[in-house]
């Protein structure tokens, strides 16, 4: 149990973000303690991505404020390039450099950002390389691996960077379904070594084994939000139960869909 005196790793207070006339986030209330896994779900267009992209101002919020370790992220004067250095974000597409190889594409940022040098940058992409399993593919290109292997390269480069916050929208959801495991591998493996994680996902078996808490979305707002044992196993909003019936159970029809 973290004391409640922690400093949370991420504190979002009523945030919003409109695209154009469309509101996406209507007021969202999130914290991430130290140490914590906080898994977001809910259906496609409830916010989820938006959500996540507006930790490290890859989308700009509207209003309302995020705090990510004690730097204020929507402050105008924020260093953002310098939370950035400790917050890793793993995309639902690998977005890897192509014409690099795996070493190399896991020790640019640390060179050009942390400045590291080529050999202290090559033995920690190493390390991470060897955590995830692919210390044997090094010098392959991108395109000789699978999609799973590309996400786990993926998720080496951005371990490489020493984040203390790690960033995952939908990390499985490109891939084919027999290379899922391995890539939900490595995240379980980072949540037993205590990595702050905030995770969009549509796996619940995944949500519900590994989240300290899971957070439910609908429609820009947090419907639900508890133990993965309470919100995945006895909801107690309906919303949170019809979205979870359809999920669950693949034989189910919503009227609308």
């Amino acid at each position: 149990m973290t004391p409640a005196t922690t400093q949370p790793v991420v504190r979002i207070h009523d945030l919003h973000k409109s695209f154009g006339d469309r509101e996406v986030l209507r007021g969202i209330d999130l914290t991430v303690a130290p140490g914590e896994v906080v898994c977001v779900i809910g259906p496609s267009g409830s916010g989820k991505s938006t959500l996540l992209r507006c930790v490290n101002l890859l989308e700009e919020p509207t209003a309302g404020s995020i705090e990510v370790l004690g730097a204020e992220v929507t402050d105008a004067d924020v260093d953002i390039d310098r939370v950035r250095t400790h917050v890793g974000m793993v995309f639902q597409q690998f977005n890897l450099f192509a014409h690099l190889t795996v070493l190399e594409n896991c020790t640019l940022a640390q060179r050009g950002v942390l400045r590291r040098s080529r050999a202290e940058a090559e033995r920690v992409a190493t390390a991470n390389l060897e955590r995830v399993g692919l210390a044997d593919r090094a010098a392959a290109m991108p395109g000789q691996l699978s999609g799973g292997q590309q996400q786990r390269v993926a998720i080496a480069r951005a371990l490489s960077m020493d984040p203390r916050l790690m960033l995952f929208d939908e990390p499985t959801s490109a891939l084919d379904p027999e290379l899922v495991g391995d890539v939900l591998g490595v995240m379980r493996d980072l949540a037993d070594a205590g990595m702050t994680m905030l995770v969009v996902t549509h796996e619940m078996a995944f949500a519900r084994e590994v989240a300290d808490r899971v957070v439910f979305m609908d429609d820009g707002v947090v419907v639900e939000s508890g133990p993965p044992d309470q919100v995945i196993g006895a909801p107690l909003e309906e919303r949170t139960r019809t979205f979870l019936q359809r999920v669950l159970d693949p034989t189910h029809r919503h009227p609308q869909d």
